[in-house]
C-alpha cells in the first residue's frame, strides 16, 4: 500500500497502455474513414486564421472538460499538418489545464485541502504535488496514461504555485502533442514514415515516462 505523498502509478500498467495504444488506433481508424470517404477534407480550413482560433478555442473548452488532450493534438495534426496544428493544440491544452486550475482554486482550494489533509485515495498526490510541484507534475504528464483533468485540480485545489506547475506541464504535454499531431498529419496527407515516426516516439515516452515513476 502506498504512503502519504508517495506518487504511485495507476493500477495494472500493463492494461493502462494497452488503453492509450487502443485510443491512438481509434484515431488513427477515425482518421483514415474520414480521409477516404471523402468527409475529411479540411485542408481549407489551414490557411484561416479563423479556423486556427477555433481550433484553438474549441480544444480549450473540450480539454477543460475532460477531453483526452491527444485527441485535441490528433485534431490539430490533421486539420493544419504536424507543426502547425501541434502549436495551435498545446496552447489549446494549456489554456484548457489554466481553466482547471484557477477554478480549482478559485472556488474550492479551502475546503478541498483541508479534506485532503485527512487523508483519502488522493491524499498522496496532493501532498506529492504540495511538496514537489516541478517534478511530480512532469513525471505524470510524461505517463501516457492518467487523468489529465483530475491532474489540473488536484493541483489547484492544493495549492500549487502555478509557475511550477504550469512549466512542468508545457514540457511535459510537448512529447504527446508532438506524437499525436504527426498520427493526424500523417493520417491526412498518407505519409507513412510519419506514422512509423509518432509509433516509436509514442513507444519512447511511454518507457521514460515509466521509468521516472518508478524512481518517485
Amino acid at each position: 500500500m502506498a504512503q502519504p505523498g508517495e506518487l504511485t502509478l495507476p493500477p495494472a500498467p500493463g492494461r493502462a497502455l494497452l488503453r492509450a495504444g487502443a485510443v491512438a488506433l481509434l484515431l488513427v481508424g477515425a482518421g483514415l474513414l474520414l480521409r477516404y470517404s471523402g468527409a475529411g477534407d479540411l485542408r481549407a480550413f489551414r490557411p484561416t486564421g479563423t479556423g486556427a482560433v477555433a481550433l484553438t478555442a474549441a480544444g480549450a473548452i473540450l480539454t477543460a472538460a475532460g477531453l483526452p488532450r491527444q485527441v485535441v493534438a490528433f485534431a490539430g495534426g490533421y486539420v493544419f499538418g504536424a507543426w502547425a496544428g501541434g502549436a495551435l493544440s498545446l496552447v489549446a491544452q494549456m489554456m484548457g489545464c489554466g481553466l482547471d486550475y484557477m477554478a480549482a482554486r478559485g472556488v474550492a482550494g479551502g475546503w478541498a485541502r483541508r479534506r485532503l489533509a485527512r487523508g483519502g485515495r488522493l491524499a498522496g498526490l496532493y501532498q506529492k504535488l504540495a511538496a514537489h510541484p516541478f517534478s511530480a507534475t512532469l513525471t505524470l504528464r510524461l505517463l501516457p496514461v492518467g487523468n489529465n483533468l483530475l491532474l489540473n485540480l488536484v493541483a489547484g485545489v492544493a495549492g500549487v504555485r502555478a509557475r511550477p506547475f504550469l512549466a512542468a506541464t508545457l514540457i511535459g504535454y510537448l512529447p504527446q502533442t508532438v506524437i499525436f499531431a504527426l498520427l493526424g498529419s500523417g493520417i491526412q496527407i498518407g505519409r507513412m514514415t510519419q506514422l512509423v515516426t509518432a509509433g516509436l516516439l509514442f513507444v519512447a515516452a511511454a518507457v521514460v515516462g515509466w521509468i521516472l515513476a518508478k524512481k518517485k
